[in-house]
């Protein structure tokens, strides 16, 4: 299947709080969306593996993206080695996107910078033809992205783009619940971490305030890209 945009997320859970209301509005806009998780969040203080599969299922419903699947890398433990990078050229190549958006450059998390590093790097490999991959027995054809955008996660970033997200807050927000293990409840007896807390919510929300106030709109994802963003209408970037 070929998709307009591939976002690629270290863990179950980073693309709907990244990067949910992106995936939102290009839905809306008619535009096919697919998501890459790299791995189970199997390492994860609170839930199970087995948990996080079916909230991520439950939370696929929600946005509504067209397929999603996951690579089972370790959580913690995966690198970018060769690999680890064919197997994200594979899939690259397979659903051959316009663009990618991936896990934050630098973040408090380790997996993150390393995930956004490691589909970074793929998306360029992807585009060379002497790397031969192939999917069930069938060579596949180099493929490179038009562009990675980095989606910012829990360590702020000065974004360069930001992209309102205000009509789709709303279910952004619910995509975001359908982790019930992760995030607070009152009612849970699992340990407390940094993001199962209501203070965490409340950063989600002011952080998109803070966005959207930059554009001039209530909500807003921020995206952080390596080199330059190009255009032929000017009009296009207001």
């Amino acid at each position: 299947m070929k998709v307009d945009i591939l976002v690629f997320a270290a863990h179950p859970d980073d693309a709907e709080l990244a990067c949910s209301g992106t995936i939102l509005a290009h839905i809306a806009l008619g535009k096919k969306v697919a998501i890459v998780d790299l791995t189970r969040g199997e390492l994860g203080t609170r839930g199970s593996a087995d948990t996080r599969d079916k909230e991520s299922a439950a939370a696929t419903e929600i946005l509504g993206i067209h397929t999603r699947e996951n690579l089972q890398f370790r959580d913690g433990f995966f690198v970018k080695d060769e690999k680890h990078l064919l197997k994200v050229i594979e899939t690259i190549r397979k659903y051959q996107p316009e663009i990618v958006l991936a896990n934050a450059e630098s973040d408090r998390h380790i997996d993150h910078g390393r995930a956004g590093d490691l589909v970074h790097d793929a998306c360029f490999l992807s585009g060379l033809s002497k790397i031969e991959t192939s999917q069930k027995g069938e060579s596949q054809k180099a493929w490179r992205p038009k562009k990675v955008y980095h989606y910012i996660q829990d360590r702020l970033s000065d974004p360069d783009i930001i992209f309102d997200i205000t009509p789709f807050w709303d279910t952004k927000m619910k995509s975001i619940m359908a982790y019930q293990s992760q995030f607070f409840d009152p009612n849970s007896v699992e340990p407390v971490t940094p993001i199962a807390t209501p203070e965490f919510l409340e950063m989600l929300q002011g952080r998109a305030l803070e966005f959207g106030r930059r554009i001039g709109v209530k909500y807003g994802e921020g995206y952080t890209v390596r080199g330059n963003i190009g255009t032929q209408n000017l009009l296009d970037l207001l």
